[in-house]
């Protein structure tokens, strides 16, 4: 009898690109776009290592491009294959069809249900669905093209603005965070004129970044699995131009010409105890009554006081990225490659 499978399904950057170009985005912008799918550009050149650390455990390991995934499935049995998204989107990408396509065809698949894929790229509508659980997300407000759709809540410390439907950025340009209203509109202007998205409008919050990690390498894993740490880059918040220098091969030419400059990472339970305990029992409630399970991450900020502020969840977050590798070596003890590869045997083993 064949041995199970893993088909991990990814969207490229350069099908992406060239997609986002043909509908007429700007090079420049089709590029910045495309940039968040650069996991799987980073991914690629480890592919054998999955490949190896699967065959380690009895698993096959079929990488799949999102263009070719209805193909490829049809062509397996449900019964021997495991299918894994490693990029979600339901506007500029096209992620979120993989876990479709696996419930469509009878397919067992790691991570949320694919409602969820929808649901985490909009921030304006998951918000509102957080804010219902209890959950201490920002309040916000929604723009579009310089007019209100949603006005945002008055607040001293003023405003974030940022595409609504674009990645997990704090801020894309450094007057992301800006101090009245009218600025705000026209920041809408210039997303809508960019990235053709409407603008969410959040209370600027303060306090440190913080990344919670979560992958089910054991069958049983929950909250005591989670990395939780403090993400700083020596900046209130990160912006398009820090990304891209951190990921893909607009990373590779940064490490190149000597601009990578990897953010710090610190355990929050080693400096604020209390914050670390309120953020695992938010993600115990996101876990219960959202749905995430196998794989996620959660973006927040944390103030002096513990005060917690639960900014964005990923279903898909950036496996290849420094601070997921961390939390795979040093939770785990093992390589990501070994991890994914654990992950997926202990899925199977559900």
């Amino acid at each position: 009898m064949p041995s199970p499978e893993l088909v991990l399904i990814h969207e490229p950057e350069r099908a992406c690109l060239a997609r986002l170009e043909a509908e007429g985005f700007e090079p420049r912008r089709a590029a910045e776009i495309a940039s968040y799918l650069a996991q799987s550009t980073d991914l690629a050149a480890e592919f054998d290592a999955i490949a190896a650390a699967c065959a380690e455990r009895g698993l096959r390991f079929a990488p799949v491009e999102l263009d070719d995934a209805a193909a490829a499935l049809a062509k397996r049995d449900p019964a021997l294959t495991l299918v894994w998204t490693l990029t979600d989107g339901i506007a500029y990408f096209r992620g979120g069809a993989g876990p479709a396509l696996a419930r469509l065809g009878g397919f067992k698949a790691i991570g949320a249900d694919d409602s969820v894929f929808a649901l985490c790229q909009d921030k304006f509508r998951s918000g509102a669905v957080l804010a219902a659980l209890g959950l201490p997300v920002p309040p916000a407000g929604l723009a579009r093209d310089g007019e209100w759709l949603v006005p945002p809540p008055a607040s001293a410390q003023g405003w974030f603005v940022k595409p609504n439907r674009l990645g997990a950025k704090i801020g894309i340009w450094p007057d992301s965070r800006c101090f009245d209203l009218t600025q705000a509109l026209e920041l809408s202007r210039r997303i809508f004129a960019h990235y053709r998205d409407d603008a969410i409008v959040q209370p600027y919050v303060a306090g440190r970044n913080a990344r919670t990690s979560f992958l089910a390498v054991e069958p049983e894993a929950a909250i005591e699995a989670l990395g939780v740490s403090f993400v700083d880059s020596g900046a209130d918040f990160q912006t398009m131009q820090d990304s891209l220098a951190l990921y893909g091969d607009t990373g590779t030419a940064a490490k190149a010409e000597g601009r990578y400059a990897e953010p710090v990472l610190e355990l929050v339970a080693g400096r604020q105890p209390q914050a670390d305990a309120r953020i695992r029992t938010l993600a115990s409630t996101l876990m219960h009554g959202l749905g995430l399970r196998d794989v996620f991450s959660l973006d927040l900020r944390v103030e002096a006081d513990d005060a917690v502020h639960l900014i964005e969840f990923e279903v898909c977050p950036g496996l290849p990225c420094f601070d997921f590798r961390a939390y795979c070596r040093e939770h785990w003890a093992m390589s990501l490659p070994e991890a994914m590869a654990a992950a997926a045997a202990s899925r199977l083993r559900r």
